[in-house]
C-alpha cells in the first residue's frame, strides 16, 4: 500500500512539470485570450450567448494561465513574478465573473486591469519589449 502511495506522489510531482514553453503560453494561450476579450469590449460588449461563452472561456484561460506562470519551473522569482502572475489570475477571474453576470460595464472596466497585468510583467521581464530607462 505504501508503495502505491509513493508512486502516486511521484506521479503527481511529475505531472507538475511544465509542458509548454513560456513563449507557447504567451502566444497560444494568454495573448489570444486577452485579445478576444479586448476586441469584444471594444465592439461594445458581447452581443449574444456565443460571445458571452467565448468571453467566459477566454477569461478562465487567463485566470488559469496566471496559475501556470506560477508553477515550479516557470516562475522566474518569488517576488515580482508571482505578484504579476497573480494580477493575471485576478483580472481573468474578475472578467469571468463579469461574463457570468453578463455585465458589459464591469467587463469594460476590467480592460485597464487586464492590460496592466500584462504590461507590468513585460516591463520587468521583457526588456526588449519595454526598454528600461
Amino acid at each position: 500500500m505504501r508503495t502505491i502511495g509513493l508512486l502516486l506522489l511521484a506521479g503527481a510531482a511529475l505531472a507538475q512539470e511544465p509542458v509548454a514553453t513560456m513563449k507557447q503560453l504567451m502566444v497560444d494561450m494568454i495573448y489570444p485570450a486577452s485579445n478576444d476579450i479586448l476586441l469584444v469590449v471594444n465592439r461594445g460588449g458581447p452581443s449574444d450567448e456565443k460571445e458571452w461563452t467565448a468571453v467566459r472561456r477566454s477569461a478562465m484561460t487567463l485566470a488559469e494561465s496566471g496559475n501556470l506562470l506560477m508553477m515550479r519551473g516557470r516562475a522566474r522569482d518569488q517576488g515580482d513574478w508571482m505578484k504579476d502572475a497573480k494580477m493575471l489570475v485576478d483580472a481573468g477571474t474578475a472578467a469571468y465573473k463579469a461574463a457570468e453576470a453578463r455585465d458589459t460595464n464591469a467587463l469594460a472596466r476590467l480592460t485597464e486591469q487586464l492590460d496592466a497585468s500584462c504590461t507590468t510583467c513585460h516591463k520587468q521581464y521583457r526588456s526588449n519589449v519595454f526598454p528600461r530607462p
